[in-house]
């Protein structure tokens, strides 16, 4: 499993030591709504196959039609000003849908929505073998293209910027932006990893055991047998970090959990009833020397309330609410698993009106 960007780029790179023509397609401009942000990348062989999306689908039809022979010209139909034609040579160019309301409508973008791509022919195959080979190994890496002749330059880069894009170059960063750190190598710790992959974190899971590391099966995450809480020191969470508990073992979760309060962590909770959460804190306040408002940054029940029981639904509740807090989103109350639950538990035991009833007697 793996981040979409590193994706889209092995194939792109696949490709062209295959010796096919490609492009790659980087959303550099949005006007109003758009289906997909700044930095968004897809790339395009001259087969027609796609990897990779700028839009809901449109864009990449038209992108598809308009460099390659994948949707040619039915037999016996006229030649038309728009032939599709293969993928130009040359520096990049750039691409805007959406300008007019019909071509908005056409291309499936939001109302007011308007879009700029930059396309990128026939990307340099060595280049792009060293940018996923650092990408691989988990670095940030800024890649640099000139404007003017295409040229690529690669270098480390340091924190996450966003794109920029001049009259003479575009500077994008790629690799992982957010880091996740999990406690715990069970199954639902295989799930969450994997969407938090997809979703362009780097996952470290830490599990001192093991029998639940040998059976560990999810490729591109770092798996380390330290004790949690050294492993929460040596992991170093910045505000790019979120730390989750996922034993149900105090002995592992708890110390690795008040190391994680400690830090600059976005978001740090635990799995567990409401129950088992509210034995942690108490445990905490009373054998750690904590307060309740030093607790406060502490999650759990984590989630958001979906009526989740498999451990598949659960990661999907967990990462949602990760994302949200990544995001900056205020989740509703009614959204928050322990008062979700609670709620429930009142208007199960509460009868309301009753739809039938016996007239009160009368003496």
């Amino acid at each position: 499993m793996e981040n979409l960007d590193v994706m889209v780029l092995r194939t792109l790179r696949d490709w062209r030591l295959a010796g096919h023509r490609a492009l790659l397609a980087t959303v550099v401009r949005t006007w109003g709504s758009s289906p997909r942000p700044i930095g968004s990348i897809m790339a395009l062989c001259d087969n027609g196959a796609v990897v990779g999306s700028v839009s809901g689908g449109c864009i990449e039809d038209d992108l598809i039609y308009r460099f390659t022979q994948a949707y040619g010209r039915p037999e016996g139909a006229p030649a038309s000003a728009d032939e599709p034609q293969n993928i130009p040579a040359g520096p990049p160019g750039f691409a805007k849908y959406g300008v007019t309301a019909d071509e908005a409508h056409r291309f499936g973008l939001p109302c007011g929505g308007t879009l700029e791509l930059l396309l990128e022919y026939d990307p340099d195959a060595a280049s792009l073998q060293q940018l996923v080979q650092a990408l691989e190994a988990g670095r940030l890496m800024q890649r640099r293209v000139r404007l003017a002749d295409g040229a690529v330059t690669l270098a480390a880069a340091q924190a996450p910027q966003a794109l920029g894009v001049s009259a003479t170059e575009l500077v994008n960063t790629f690799g992982p932006e957010y880091r996740m750190l999990l406690i715990g190598a069970g199954q639902l710790t295989e799930y969450l990893a994997t969407m938090a992959l997809f979703s362009g974190f780097a996952v470290t899971v830490c599990d001192p055991r093991e029998e639940y590391r040998s059976a560990w099966s999810v490729p591109g995450v770092a798996v380390v047998s330290d004790m949690p809480d050294d492993t929460v020191i040596a992991f170093r969470p910045d505000r790019r970090s979120c730390v989750v508990a996922l034993t149900h073992d105090p002995k592992l979760d708890d110390l690795a959990l008040l190391e994680a309060l400690h830090t600059d962590a976005f978001y740090v909770g635990a799995i567990g009833s409401r129950r088992n959460n509210e034995a942690r804190r108490q445990r905490m306040i009373e054998h750690f020397d904590q307060t309740a408002e030093g607790l406060q940054r502490l999650r759990g029940p984590i989630g958001i309330y979906i009526g989740s029981k498999t451990p598949p639904e659960i990661a999907v509740s967990v990462m949602a609410e990760i994302l949200a807090v990544k995001n900056g989103v205020t989740l509703p109350r009614d959204m928050n698993v322990a008062q979700a639950k609670n709620d429930r538990a009142v208007s199960a035991n509460d009868p309301g009106d009753l739809a039938c009833s016996v007239p009160e007697r009368r003496p």
